[in-house]
């Protein structure tokens, strides 16, 4: 295992990378509040507030997203690829989480079935 550097050396603009329920948000909301750095969620800029995950218009959330990046300090979850090079070249530090497809699966179903509010949920409670 590779040594941990301490999270002050991830700087101020972090980026929060993995698959589906892997606990990016959870672990955004988590450091936003630590390092006192605001938190933005990608899936709360891709899609629109109180639907049920209807995508914003490419270039509204092009901007949405590249507005957010240009602040001085923010922890980021989310990929969304074709917008990760503006990201990359803002970042000073990135944490990529891995886990097994059975503990993904089983934050899915508990997600689905019990919770009823999550770190990086739409506006309006609206959740798959």
């Amino acid at each position: 295992m590779t040594d941990i550097p301490p999270l002050p050396a991830l700087g101020r603009r972090i980026m929060v990378l993995g698959l589906s329920n892997s606990g990016k948000s959870t672990l955004t909301v988590a450091l936003s509040a630590r390092l006192g750095v605001p938190a933005v969620h990608l899936d709360q800029l891709q899609h629109l507030p109180n639907t049920n995950w209807e995508v914003r218009p490419e270039a509204e959330f092009a901007a949405l997203h590249d507005d957010a990046i240009t602040t001085d300090a923010w922890i980021i979850d989310g990929s969304y690829s074709r917008l990760m090079p503006q990201r990359l070249a803002r970042a000073t530090g990135i944490i990529v989480l891995t886990d097994s497809l059975v503990t993904r699966y089983r934050r899915y179903f508990t997600r689905t079935l019990f919770q009823k509010t999550r770190a990086g949920a739409l506006e309006g409670g609206q959740d798959r």
